[in-house]
C-alpha cells in the first residue's frame, strides 16, 4: 500500500552543481547512494531544497529521469510539481515522465497569496489532472500564505487522489488539529526537521527531511524509533542532531545542508544566484560541530 511506503523518512534531495554551475550528476549519484544506504524510506526530487527555482524545464526533466535510473526501484521516488499557476501545474503533470513516480509533492500556490477557497480549488484542479496521488505541501514561510487546518481537512475529505500532507507551518496546534480530524489512511508528514520528533509523538506519520541528506542513518533511525513508540531512543538521536538542525537552517536552505555535504566530500559548495554559500563563520561552526559529532 502506497501510504505504508511513504510512512517514515523521505529526503528532499539537494541538487549538486559543478564549479561552472552545471548539474553535477556524479555527485547526485553519490548522494542518492548515501541516503538509500543510510536507510531513508523514499526520496523526493525537485523539492525546494533541490533549488528548483533556478533549474530550467529541461534540467527538471533530466533530474526526474536520472533519479529514477539511479534509485533503480530501491525506494519509492516522489516528484515535486508545484507552481503559483494552476494551469501550468496541470500542463506539467501531463508532460513530465511520471510513470515511475510513487506520488507528486505539490506546494501550495505562492506569491499571489490566494484565499483558502483559491487554495482548495487549486488542489482540486491538479488532483483531477494528476496521474499520480498528490501530497499537499504547506510551507507558509516560503509561500506567504498558510493553508489552514480547515482547508487541509476539507481537501483530505473531499478531493480524491490526495493522500497526504507535508506540513511545515511550525504551528503545533494546527498540526494536531489535522492529525485529530484527518480521514483514515491520510498521512500527515512533518516538513520541519527540528520539531519532527515531537510531531511524531503527536501522531504524524513521518518526515520529508532536509537533514536526512547528511544524517542519512541517524535521522531515519530517529523516525523509526518514534513511530515504534521508543521515545527514549528517538529523543537521544534528536538531541544529538539538534545543533546540526540549527546550523543547517541558520542562514538559508539549501546553503546550510550543502555546507554539511561539502564537508562530507559528497559535493561542491556551489549555488546559482540568488542563493549563495553559507558564510565562512557558519561553515567553521559546522566544521566544529561535525568534528565533535
Amino acid at each position: 500500500m502506497l501510504q505504508e511506503q511513504l510512512r517514515g523518512t523521505g529526503v528532499a534531495l539537494v541538487t549538486p552543481f559543478t564549479a561552472s554551475e552545471a548539474i553535477d550528476w556524479n555527485a547526485l549519484e553519490r548522494l542518492i547512494d548515501h541516503v538509500i544506504t543510510g536507510g531513508v524510506d523514499y526520496v523526493v526530487t525537485l523539492g525546494t531544497t533541490g533549488e528548483t527555482p533556478t533549474l530550467s524545464s529541461e534540467e527538471k526533466l533530466d533530474l526526474i529521469r536520472f533519479t529514477f535510473e539511479k534509485v533503480n526501484k530501491r525506494v519509492p521516488v516522489v516528484v515535486g510539481v508545484g507552481d503559483y499557476n494552476t494551469a501550468d501545474v496541470v500542463k506539467r503533470l501531463a508532460s513530465c515522465p511520471l510513470d515511475e513516480a510513487a506520488a507528486i509533492l505539490s506546494v501550495a500556490p505562492y506569491y499571489s497569496k490566494p484565499t483558502q477557497e483559491g487554495i482548495f480549488q487549486h488542489y482540486k484542479a491538479i488532483a483531477a489532472a494528476s496521474p499520480k496521488p498528490i501530497i499537499l505541501y504547506n510551507v507558509p514561510g516560503r509561500t506567504g500564505r498558510n493553508m489552514t487546518a480547515e482547508t487541509t481537512l476539507r481537501i483530505a475529505h473531499e478531493v480524491e487522489n490526495v493522500i497526504a500532507m507535508k506540513e511545515a507551518s511550525g504551528d503545533m496546534l494546527q498540526c494536531m488539529q489535522i492529525i485529530r480530524d484527518k480521514p483514515k489512511g491520510f498521512l500527515v508528514i512533518s516538513g520541519d526537521d527540528g520539531v519532527a520528533m515531537p510531531q511524531l509523538a503527536c501522531g504524524m506519520d513521518g518526515v520529508i527531511s532536509v537533514a536526512a541528506n547528511y544524517f542519512a542513518k541517524d535521522f531515519p533511525a530517529m523516525v523509526r524509533a518514534a513511530l515504534a513508540g521508543d521515545f527514549e531512543t528517538a529523543r537521544n538521536l534528536h538531541y544529538r542532531m539538534l545543533e546540526g538542525f540549527d546550523l543547517m537552517f541558520a542562514e538559508n536552505n539549501p546553503a546550510g545542508i550543502k555546507a554539511f555535504l561539502h564537508q562530507a566530500g559528497i559535493m561542491e559548495n556551489v549555488f546559482r544566484l540568488p542563493v549563495i554559500p553559507a558564510t565562512e563563520a557558519l561553515q567553521q561552526q559546522i566544521k566544529k560541530y561535525l568534528s565533535a559529532y
